[in-house]
This record gives C-alpha cells, structure tokens and sequence, in this order.
C-alpha cells in the first residue's frame, strides 16, 4: 500500500495543469460572468422549489461562535467591547447597554462569506474585472453590495468524514471530486443546479476536541479537481467548515487555487469556516441532507466580504 506521503504527491498539479484545469472551468462557466457570478442560477423558480424543502421548520445555525481569544488560528482576534450598567444599585433612571465590534472578516475562525471581489488573479477579478477596482477606500464591482437580497436555495450537506467512517479528516488530507460523489451516493441525495453546495470536512469537530492549530500551515479541504464536481452540476454556492482550500496547497505556486477556480474562474461565492457539527446529526437522523438554507451578508457594499450566519430550514 503507498504511504500517505506519496499518496500526496500524486495529487499535486503542476502549474501547467492548474493552468488547464482553470481555463477548462473558465470557459465552461460562460454563463455566470456578471455581477452575481453562479448566483445566476438560482433563479425565481429554483428558489421557490426550495422552499419545499421544509418539512419540519425546524431551524438550524451552519456558523461558528465568533472567536474573541488569541490563538495559533486567530492571531487577530474579533474585538468584542461592552459598555454595561455602572450607574448606582438605586438608578430608577432609563440607560442603555451597548455592544462594539471589530473583525478581521478573511481570518482563520471566524464563518464568513467571500465576495467576488476577494481574489485577485493576474492582475484581475473575475470575469475579467480589473484589480485597480479594488482599493484602500473600498471596492466598487463584485462586492458584498451585489448580495444585498441575501442568497436564498436549496443547501445540500455532504459529510465526507461520515462517509470514510472518520469523525474529521486530519490537515492536509483532500476531498476529491469522487469523495463528493460517492458521498452523495452513500447519503442518497444529489446537489442540482443551483444549489448550495455545503461539504463538511470535520474542522471545527477537530478543532472543538484538539484544540486550536496552526490552520495557515495544515488544513483539510477540497484538491483542485473537486471543482470539476461544482461545474458539472453548476453549484451556484460553496461553503465549508474549513478554509475550503488545503493546506499546504497542492499547486506549485498557487497558495488558494479552490478559491482561485471557484472565485475567480466560476464566480461561486465561498463560505468559509462555517460549522456543520449542529446540521449533521439532524441530516442523519432524519435520513436527508438537503434543506431550505437563507444566507444574509451584512450590507456592506464596498466589502470584499462579510461575517454570516447562515441558516438552515428542515
């Protein structure tokens, strides 16, 4: 049996082979080149379909806490800082307790969405948009502000942990377009066009049981190839309970190429390090793992991002 060592550096691309694998999805994704990018797909009709979806109304949240500690994954931290009660015990008077927020939305902790905006490839956004569109003031095309509506679909949860009979899968190891399929197999489900396409790689399980790590350096995620899987079933959405993208990355030269094929060649807008360790056990035991799902980003219009809370309805 090969060693996970050379298992690993079979699935490593060489930058000619990201450079196909991005034109081939680029050119296939034709259709999702505006402002919205895949979001095209979720049409009226999809979205009213997914509202059969709900059987149970049962409601279920797909975000972590927001992580307000230093640690190996959260150097910087979400400032969280209050202005309480400090009058007199006898103050029959009217006050007001009050609450201050600062984050570092892109960070390694804390669920949030990426806006098209958020990568820059070559000089360029996606389709084609150019990066001098993005400045220290803000940007001005592909922002958070195109998803002032929120994003409303059919989520789809595929747990690949579940399916290799694992709680988590350890840093470094990938997903690849067959773990997505056979878990959609195993699960007896299939993501459609215009779903949102939710895969659980075991994260925040990890994280929760032990503890906090470097997740810069070592993370699981999808392999490049998985991005075939969204193409083919013209995912409008992906989100994950990690970064998305491996680390370390298995192209030479390209640190995020998930986010880099997804964002930039496709236009799917990415959640990134959401929690599934609420909705899985609901999925399992009622014996589906689709859902009505409602993602509304603050209304941040010049953002390349934004912290969400997506939710799921069953």
């Amino acid at each position: 049996m090969a060693s996970r060592h050379s298992r690993e550096r079979t699935l490593r691309l060489s930058t000619a082979e990201f450079d196909a694998l991005y034109r081939r999805l680029e050119s296939g994704a034709s259709w999702a080149a505006g402002a919205r990018g895949a979001l095209a797909a979720l049409t009226p009709d999809r979205v009213s379909a997914a509202a059969a979806e709900i059987r149970t109304g049962r409601t279920v949240t797909l975000a972590a806490p927001v992580e307000t500690s230093t640690g190996p994954d959260s150097p910087e931290p979400a400032r969280h800082t209050m202005r309480a009660w400090s009058g007199a015990p006898d103050d029959q008077g009217l006050h007001f307790a009050r609450d201050s927020f600062a984050m570092n939305v892109h960070g390694d902790t804390d669920s949030h969405l990426d806006a098209l905006c958020h990568v820059i490839y070559r000089g360029t956004l996606h389709g084609g948009v150019a990066a001098s569109s993005v400045t220290s003031d803000g940007a001005t095309a592909l922002t958070v502000g195109a998803l002032a509506d929120g994003i409303v679909g059919r989520g789809v949860l595929l747990d690949v942990p579940r399916l290799h009979g694992v709680p988590w899968l350890e840093p470094g190891e990938h997903v690849r377009a067959e773990d997505l399929e056979a878990a959609e197999t195993s699960q007896g489900t299939r993501v459609g066009e215009g779903d949102l396409l939710f895969v659980r790689v075991g994260h925040r399980k990890r994280r929760v049981e032990e503890g906090p790590w470097h997740t810069a350096t070592a993370r699981a995620g999808l392999h490049p190839d998985a991005l075939e899987f969204l193409a083919q079933r013209r995912v409008a959405v992906l989100g994950g309970d990690g970064n998305n993208d491996t680390a370390p990355s298995a192209v030479d030269g390209v640190g995020f190429p998930v986010h880099v094929l997804a964002m930039h060649a496709m236009g799917v807008h990415l959640l990134d390090y959401l929690q599934f360790e609420n909705l899985a056990p609901v999925c399992a035991a009622e014996g589906r793992w689709s859902f009505f799902c409602i993602v509304g980003p603050l209304r941040l219009p010049a953002a390349t991002g934004s912290p969400v809370n997506p939710i799921a309805v069953l």
